[in-house]
């Protein structure tokens, strides 16, 4: 349902506050949208068989008009006049616990819709009115708050003797602002008239149910532009600019998408739109459209790499967000010459000042992060800091007879199911939480800076992370091909963060870039690894464990040891 000033589902609310802004209770209960939530709310109990609601609601002839109207009434007037104001309420008043149990109900449906806003910046001396961004969802914030406490204490007869200041108003907002980069002449033109993110505010524990919690398959290449036919409604979009590596991306979200689109904030870095006028992507992503399949595609005439994903609720999950961007910037690492890693990397201090640069490669589930995590548990205070390069993807680039590791996001994407069992709360106050009670549950928060992932760190270890071999130790290989031979093979036991089941391989474990480009990469392998062992960096096999039943964390966390031992004495 989509009115003027807002979009209305059954899971999600989006509120343009430069069109409709309710700066008090009166008018939230006048507005059209309350009236359309509380009519959503309504279908939804009827639709769950919610008997104690539905007996109140049955008691007037017009459960919608006549409960909105007397919500009005009871934050205007003492519970008690009412009934001589309008006595068709008479029979719904003398329900005091059961309507007091509605209004419970309802405020509860309401915190449980996705709800978001913007406002489209004003652009004023000195920059965008940020400040008045940041007041204006506050103040929405305490109004939702007042509204639900005047009708709540008023059917309860008392004050309230205990306050939450529970996120009640809005879980995210965005400043938006146009700006141009497109010729009128050219297909992208029309992409101009869609509102970019300026800002994102995000109110945490920012929690999101999506329609998938697992991910299938790789990304084909397309044989033409899929963006030539395309014709989209700019009303229907919204622009992210984010950094992806090096490489400026505009990732265009069909608003049914709102939660992967807000997402992006917690795994990239946003690009400054005062420093895009006129400036053409490196990458676009259109996350939204038609039926067809997800590819992507190269348009050499522009230097754009391309990608789309279709309106569905196959797509609903955020990884597909994510593995599309991060195939498009690894296609482009590869015919740059550099080496794309699926893996994770950190940048070590120990007490005694030396620092090491330690690189995990594995395919998704083989315990990257999970072994990461449990080396600044055991570490202590034998390490001193511990910086994240990259959580999932990264690139090598041979610098100055080096290879050099670069990070690709700012953020991490964590599966929670082999985690800790406090790491969740540890990050609650900056984490936006994905399907956290399923198989696969994920959290997605910010690790590093931009500064920090493109600053370029000499390596001093390669391991490739075995998931699904009993063992319990470090193996380091002796020469290029017997490292090549199981970087390349890319084995795996799949955990359910994708759609495999059982042991899988993957090509160089990467199938965002490299599968899709294999001939290139090997050449690019080869170019690496032969550096790294003419350097005599240590390249091995590190055992994780986490596919075997009852390692999934003391796995990792005796790798970890283990680990520590080897960074300590080399």
């Amino acid at each position: 349902m989509q009115k003027y000033g807002y979009q209305l589902t059954n899971k999600m609310l989006v509120l343009n506050f430069t069109q409709v802004y309710c700066k008090s209770s009166t008018e939230v209960l006048n507005s059209d949208c309350f009236k359309d939530v509380f009519t959503g709310f309504v279908k939804h109990c009827r639709k769950h068989e919610k008997l104690d609601i539905l007996k109140i609601l049955d008691l007037t002839a017009n459960p919608i008009e006549d409960f909105v109207n007397l919500f009005k009434l009871i934050h205007t007037f003492e519970y008690e006049e009412i009934e001589n104001i309008n006595p068709k309420y008479a029979r719904v008043l003398k329900e005091r616990g059961a309507l007091y149990n509605l209004v419970e109900e309802f405020y509860d449906y309401w915190r449980k819709l996705e709800r978001y806003s913007y406002i489209v910046a004003k652009k004023v001396e000195g920059g965008v009115q940020g400040g008045v961004f940041l007041a204006t969802n506050q103040t929405f914030t305490e109004v939702i708050l007042k509204t639900y406490r005047s009708i709540s204490e008023s059917i309860a007869g008392h004050k309230f003797q205990v306050y939450r200041q529970l996120p009640a108003g809005i879980n995210a907002s965005m400043l938006i602002s146009y700006y141009s980069w497109a010729k009128e002449d050219s297909i992208y033109n029309q992409f101009n008239e869609v509102p970019s993110i300026e800002s994102v505010l995000i109110r945490p524990p920012f929690i999101s149910y999506t329609k998938k919690n697992k991910r299938t398959g790789t990304y084909p290449i397309s044989k033409t532009n899929p963006l030539t036919n395309v014709k989209i409604d700019p009303n229907d979009y919204l622009c992210y600019p984010i950094k992806v590596g090096s490489a400026l991306a505009l990732v265009y979200f069909h608003k049914h998408f709102m939660t992967h689109g807000i997402t992006l904030s917690n795994l990239f870095e946003a690009a400054n739109l005062s420093d895009l006028e006129n400036k053409k992507p490196e990458l676009l992503y259109l996350f939204g459209y038609g039926s067809e399949e997800s590819s992507y595609y190269y348009d050499s005439e522009n230097d754009i790499y391309i990608g789309i994903a279709p309106l569905s609720d196959d797509v609903d999950y955020f990884g597909y967000m994510k593995k599309m961007l991060l195939t498009l910037y690894n296609t482009k690492m590869i015919k740059e010459g550099n080496l794309p890693i699926h893996g994770a990397c950190v940048h070590i201090k120990l007490k005694n000042n030396t620092t090491k640069t330690l690189v995990i490669i594995g395919d998704s589930g083989a315990g990257k992060s999970e072994t990461l995590e449990a080396l600044r548990a055991v570490a202590g205070d034998e390490i001193v800091s511990m910086s994240t390069i990259f959580d999932d993807m990264g690139t090598f680039k041979i610098e100055k007879g080096n290879v050099m590791a670069y990070g690709t996001e700012i953020g991490a994407f964590v599966r929670l199911d082999d985690m800790s069992s406090d790491y969740a709360y540890k990050e609650m106050d900056r984490a936006i939480f994905l399907n956290p009670d399923k198989i696969n549950s994920r959290l997605v928060i910010p690790v590093s800076t931009y500064y920090e992932i493109m600053h370029g760190y000499k390596v001093d270890m390669v391991l490739y992370a075995n998931n699904y071999v009993d063992k319990e130790e470090l193996k380091l290989f002796e020469n290029k091909d017997d490292a090549l031979n199981v970087f390349i093979e890319g084995a795996r036991m799949a955990k359910g963060t994708t759609g495999e089941i059982g042991l899988t391989k993957s090509f160089f474990a990467n199938p965002f870039g490299p599968v899709q480009m294999e001939e290139e990469t090997r050449v690019i392998l080869d170019k690496i690894y032969s550096k790294l062992f003419e350097n005599k960096i240590p390249v091995g096999e590190m055992y994780t464990r986490l596919a075997i039943p009852g390692y999934e964390q003391d796995g990792p966390h005796k790798m970890a040891e283990i680990l520590l031992k080897e960074i300590e004495e080399n």
